[in-house]
């Protein structure tokens, strides 16, 4: 007979709180405590990452983690929660967007833009990217800054917001805010370090919306 995977258990909410090793340890927790808040992962080091976020983020989530080996989640690791997060949101694409960042370890929003009328959520994530390296400029911080899209990361190397959406009037004030954001990549240095959020390793980024 097959040997059954190793699983770990994190409970947010119940007796006990952490991560335990056994089905049997997390059941004497969440038995009889009203409004449990569990979830099973693969490995120790993917429940510990995910005891530190929020159980709403984790909970559904089935794709978590899938395609990715132990050794994989290992080399990957935990996440750098002593830096700031950013993310955008797009009713549509295009749709009404808007972007934010915050405190990677408490989620305290540390900026918001939008809504904005008839955007994209590529615009969006690189204008918030632009704006988180502003922030952390401004501050003379030397934060890390996360980012879950590898799009807004090629436009920022680039200093080019390579979107195809057309510009109208209705769109016009976030296309004020494009150009102010390319501009300042043209004329400022920086020494922020951006990272991609690995997302199937540590859940949602932080600074996401929850629309998903």
């Amino acid at each position: 007979m097959a040997k059954s995977k190793q699983k770990y258990y994190t409970i947010w909410k119940g007796h006990r709180t952490g991560v335990f090793k056994t089905w049997d340890d997390c059941k004497a927790q969440i038995a009889n405590f009203e409004g449990a808040q569990y979830k099973s992962f693969l490995t120790f080091q993917l429940a510990k990452t995910a005891l530190k976020g929020n159980y709403k983020d984790y909970i559904g989530n089935k794709n978590l983690s899938i395609g990715l080996s132990e050794s994989r989640l290992k080399l990957i690791g935990q996440p750098n929660y002593n830096s700031i997060s950013v993310d955008a949101a797009s009713s549509g694409n295009p749709g009404i967007m808007e972007y934010r960042g915050v405190d990677t370890q408490s989620k305290k929003q540390l900026f918001h833009k939008g809504p904005f009328q008839q955007g994209t959520n590529n615009i969006g994530e690189f204008l918030a990217l632009v704006h988180g390296l502003a922030f952390l400029k401004q501050k003379n911080s030397s934060l890390i800054l996360y980012t879950d899209s590898r799009t807004a990361m090629s436009w920022v190397k680039k200093k080019h917001c390579n979107t195809k959406l057309e510009r109208n009037p209705t769109n016009a004030a976030m296309f004020e805010l494009v150009d102010r954001a390319v501009l300042w990549l043209k004329n400022n240095s920086y020494i922020t370090v951006i990272v991609k959020w690995e997302t199937k390793a540590w859940g949602e980024i932080p600074a996401d919306f929850g629309r998903k």
